[in-house]
């Protein structure tokens, strides 16, 4: 389990993430939502310890995350930031490989090849495991990073807007990826999505965010009403169900 207390973060004199405290569920897929500005990508780095938090606890399967070693919090552990910045060339099998890095050091043994072998199939890459990335397009590219992150096969994972630069039906199959990844292999999944309906149909909870605060979080049911999102996105939106699934109309 993913535990938050009272975590902090300033950045100068202005407070980004103030006092917040959570519980992720073990096992489950956990959507962090709210407007720009509210602290979701910024906590999602400090629970990974990407950067550093001011004040508060992190505690990750009853350890706090300041005393992991590096090494070791790296197989407990992936995460995937909104922008992604690689200075080498590389092929898409090269960068789906840097995920076993925790584990081989650099020297693939038969065991991280099928790990990498396996991501790829996963995020229907094979066409293009030889291709370099930046040959790829930007939707392309996000796939093969989250193969990279489905290569490092840890318990927990980050992941912030993974559904940046994909059309409709990679989205969809990145949800459904994503989904199958909790229901079949037990990860504990955490994400910021900024797409409501996305994170309504496929999340198991939900942590809304605003001003640096939890303003709510719980199941889907109990997030996506009317009244909820309203105060949440200062937004006049209606909930409908569709096919026993809560959408939110907001044009």
């Amino acid at each position: 389990m993913v535990e938050v207390k009272q975590v902090l973060k300033r950045y100068g004199g202005k407070t980004v993430i103030d006092r917040v405290s959570l519980s992720v569920p073990r096992c489950k897929l956990t959507s962090l939502i709210g407007p720009n500005g509210a602290g979701k990508s910024t906590l999602l780095s400090m629970m990974s310890r990407l950067i550093p938090k001011d004040g508060g606890e992190i505690w990750i399967e009853g350890k706090e995350i300041a005393r992991y070693r590096t090494e070791e919090l790296a197989k407990k552990i992936s995460i995937l930031k909104q922008s992604n910045h690689i200075a080498a060339r590389l092929t898409v099998n090269e960068l789906v490989s840097f995920g076993r890095f925790p584990y081989s050091r650099g020297r693939l043994t038969r065991q991280d090849r099928d790990y990498v072998r396996e991501a790829i199939r996963y995020m229907e890459l094979e066409p293009l495991q030889d291709r370099y990335m930046d040959e790829l397009s930007g939707g392309q590219r996000q796939r093969a990073y989250i193969a990279m992150v489905l290569a490092q096969d840890t318990d927990y994972i980050f992941l912030d807007e993974p559904l940046n630069n994909l059309d409709m039906k990679h989205a969809v199959q990145m949800m459904k990826v994503l989904r199958k990844l909790v229901d079949e292999l037990g990860k504990t999944i955490v994400m910021v999505m900024h797409d409501i309906n996305f994170a309504s149909c496929y999340s198991d909870y939900m942590v809304a965010l605003k001003d640096g605060e939890v303003v709510c979080e719980g199941d889907v049911s109990s997030i996506m009403r009317d009244e909820v999102l309203r105060g949440i996105y200062d937004l006049d939106v209606r909930v409908q169900t569709i096919e026993n699934q809560r959408i939110c109309v907001y044009f």
